[in-house]
């Protein structure tokens, strides 16, 4: 093989010397030229080229001095071809170089560019307007190009350069044929031993096609990058292999199929247990205090329903003992920074120190744990702004501010006002988070909320005229924020032949100023229910009720209520059975309130419990005397957020619980069909998706309630019902769930039995529209039986007409 070479280098030696020899020979004349010309050039001087080719008359050249000269005639970037050649005029020699130049690029077009922007496709050109076209330079922007649709995933695309020429000048087009993204065919994994493949393609971007549409196993260069870089590590880290990398990543391209092969080359390195841990530097909590953030051993913090939830909904795997979880390592001092951080150390540092080792015989690899602390001084609230509020007044926001000047910064108050800001309706839902500004070198820091006013509260009337039925119309308004104080107004109004409906309330959050609210109501009402032959009832009454702030609570207000209500009953059904002609009932009201809710009408976190009491006749006088006692319970959590929904807020999927219950002591008489409970349905009493309505009494389940008028035995004076449901909030007005309701009814509180309840589960929708809310639920009654007492679970469709739960 080496004497190979030199015989190769030998003969390459032999053949340009014979080309030297050669070109010599074919100079003639001009071997020592009386004058050197240039023939074919128009915008470059003689004078510049005689420079550049450095031939001077009457001196002695050869093959190579020429070759040179060409050679350097080429370096401008001039020409595109150059040749010379040997005159004799007249007896005197002329060595003639002969050129051909470049045309001047007049512009650069891009055509064809959509999945990328043509300005950024024209930005990779790298060609100088009104200079020659080099065409070295312009393979070399087609190589730019094409790298640059290779990083936007594109891998198909080809470009080619066309050209128009105008006279002298020339338009360079840049046509591009995008083709469509990379498909992933499959991904191979190499090296991996401790995770399946299955496990690592599970926990990346980069997946491969699949069977459904969805699946298009589309190729996205920003993913990729970020599973090769962070993913996967990320994957490995939580299973204890801290030092596991992609040592190679190989795409493997067929451009004919448009599909692609990705392999992956790990070193997943060992797996580290746990070892030693401490805590450095905490003083405003205790070690101890600290230590219940610790994600590993015995001291790890048990974890809430929440977590519970959430882990079942994104099966979380089990995790290996006392391996080392980084992810979760991770999650516990972010938790303890936020644990700071709510008792005003926001400047405070907690930094996760990770120290590896080898521990026994065995050189188990080990990482001690150590979370190292600079708490540094409280963060005070200085000052705290308000920005956007055209309409609402200062005043009334500031009401609902749980951070005040003056107070240790907590985040989890500031979360609060700001929810409470949000949830009073007045403001776009997209509110900013508010900001944070350093007040002055002490560490303070003021606080700035941004609203944006948007229209509350709406008028409405119409009127009609119909023959038999007369004049009718109605009048509405309704404003949640009067004079931009937060004070709420309503009033409705609808008149006919056969309808009366009149109602008016007023509430003012603070009377006089003060942290008593109060709400005054009035109201005369005819209604029929058609739905099981009740009948017509016609009420007429008013209430008064004051709400009180409890102390160190400004999410619970106690209520105090007075209510007087007359009644008469027309008409067929159930109603014209009840001996009644102007009953009244006279009410004490007192009710405990508790609502920390996020997102309205369709919470996304926070809860709500509500307990009231009333106290009828008696000493209060009145048709009847009865005691009846309610109770409502509420808990919603975010399980994770998607994007943008359809408008400013993300979608989010919601996790719910609801709890129910009621109990009436005494015989409410004849105001039983609105004071009594009834179960079942959608539209009337207390609901029961996968039941008709007033198919469950006391008796038990009616299998034909559909054919039948409800009865007095219909009713139960206690009853318990449970919701737990599974939520995607699209946004504002629309509502996706499904649920699993279970309850029951009782004739007496204390026959009261939670372990015989009526099951049901289904699927629902709920719509806001300028009409009110409108909804469908599709519910399965699991507890559903026939006339002769077998089971017969069934489906049952329920329309919910004004009204969301």
């Amino acid at each position: 093989m080496p004497q190979m070479r030199i015989s190769l280098v030998f003969a390459g030696l032999l053949a340009a010397g014979s080309a030297a020899q050669a070109q010599d020979a074919t100079l003639g004349p001009c071997a020592t030229p009386d004058s050197v010309a240039f023939r074919g050039q128009k915008t470059v001087t003689d004078d510049v080229l005689r420079a550049g080719v450095g031939i001077a008359p009457k001196s002695t050249i050869n093959g190579r001095i020429t070759t040179r000269a060409i050679r350097d005639l080429y370096a401008t970037n001039q020409f595109d071809d150059v040749h010379n050649s040997c005159e004799v005029v007249n007896g005197k020699s002329i060595l003639v170089f002969n050129v051909r130049e470049r045309r001047v690029l007049s512009d650069v077009k891009v055509q064809g560019a959509d999945k990328v922007s043509p300005g950024s496709v024209k930005d990779r050109v790298d060609l100088l307007i009104g200079k020659p076209i080099n065409p070295a330079q312009v393979a070399k922007d087609v190589a730019r190009i094409d790298s640059l649709y290779q990083s936007e995933g594109y891998y198909l695309a080809k470009v080619k350069v066309d050209t128009i020429e105008t006279g002298d000048a020339t338009t360079l087009v840049f046509n591009v044929d995008e083709g469509r993204r990379l498909a992933i065919s499959g991904v191979d994994i190499v090296g991996n031993k401790a995770l399946s493949d299955k496990t690592i393609v599970s926990a990346i971007g980069t997946k491969p096609e699949g069977f459904f549409w969805w699946k298009n196993g589309e190729f996205d260069q920003d993913k990729y990058a970020e599973d090769i870089s962070k993913n996967i590590p990320q994957l490995y880290a939580s299973h204890g292999y801290i030092d596991a990398q992609v040592v190679k990543d190989t795409l493997i391209i067929d451009r004919q199929k448009g599909k692609a092969l990705v392999r992956l080359t790990v070193d997943e390195g060992p797996q580290y247990k746990i070892g030693d841990f401490e805590v450095n530097g905490a003083r405003r909590f205790s070690n101890d205090q600290i230590a219940t953030f610790y994600p590993f051993g015995n001291k790890a913090k048990p974890k809430g329903v929440t977590d519970a939830v959430k882990g079942i909904v994104k099966r979380a795997p089990k995790e290996e003992k006392n391996v080392f979880n980084a992810a979760a390592w991770e999650d516990a001092t972010s938790k303890v920074k936020e644990a700071y951080d709510n008792e005003g150390y926001i400047y405070s540092s907690v930094q996760p120190v990770v120290e590896r080792r080898r521990v026994g015989k065995d050189s188990t690899p080990t990482v001690d744990l150590r979370w190292d602390i600079d708490e540094r001084t409280p963060a005070i609230v200085n000052r705290v702004d308000i920005v956007g509020n055209d309409v609402t007044t200062e005043t009334c926001i500031r009401d609902q501010l749980f951070i005040l000047p003056g107070d240790v910064f907590n985040r989890e108050r500031l979360i609060q006002s700001y929810r409470n800001i949000a949830n009073l309706g007045f403001f776009e839902q997209d509110m900013p988070p508010p900001d944070t500004r350093p007040a002055n070198e002490q560490g303070d820091i003021d606080l700035i909320f941004h609203v944006k006013e948007k229209r509350t509260g709406n008028v409405n009337f119409g009127a009609s005229v119909g023959q038999g039925t007369g004049v009718g119309g109605f009048i509405g308004f309704d404003q949640p924020n009067l004079f931009g104080e937060c004070k709420k107004g309503s009033l409705q109004w609808q008149f006919g032949k056969y309808i009366r409906d009149f109602s008016l309330s007023y509430t003012d959050p603070r009377i006089r100023q003060s942290s008593v609210s109060g709400t005054v109501s009035l109201y005369n009402q005819r209604s029929r229910f058609v739905i099981r032959d009740i009948g017509q009832s016609n009420t007429s009454g008013g209430q008064l009720q004051f709400g009180f702030p409890l102390p160190n609570s400004r999410t619970t207000r106690f209520f105090v209520s007075y209510g007087g209500e007359r009644v008469s009953y027309g008409g067929d059904g159930l109603v014209a059975t009840i001996n009644c002609n102007g009953c009244f009932r006279s009410t004490v009201g007192f009710t405990l309130d508790h609502d920390t809710r996020l997102g309205s009408p369709f919470p996304v976190a926070g809860t709500h419990e509500n307990v009231a009491l009333q106290l009828n006749g008696g000493p209060l006088g009145g048709t009847a005397s009865y005691q009846r006692l309610t109770t409502e319970m509420r808990s919603y959590s975010t399980l994770a957020t998607f994007g943008k929904g359809i408008g400013p807020e993300p979608m989010a999927l919601v996790v719910g619980m609801t709890v129910k219950a009621g109990a009436l002591f005494g015989d409410p008489g004849p105001f039983f069909v609105s004071q009594a409970f009834s179960l079942g349905g959608v539209q009337y009493g207390n609901p029961l998706r996968g039941y008709e309505e007033f198919s469950i009494t006391p008796k038990g389940y009616i299998p034909n309630a559909d054919q039948f008028q409800a009865q007095r035995s219909s009713f139960g004076n206690a009853y318990y019902t449970s919701t737990a449901e599974l939520g995607l909030r699209v946004n504002q007005q629309l509502y996706l769930d499904a649920f699993y309701d279970a309850g029951n009814l009782w004739e007496r509180p204390r026959d009261f039995d939670p372990t015989r309840l009526f099951r049901g589960a289904g699927f629902g929708a709920s719509l806001v529209t300028p009409l009110g809310p409108l909804g469908v639920d599709l519910g399965y009654g699991f507890d559903r039986v026939n006339t002769l007492g077998q089971k017969d679970p069934k489906w049952q469709v329920h329309f919910k007409f004004g009204q969301i739960f």
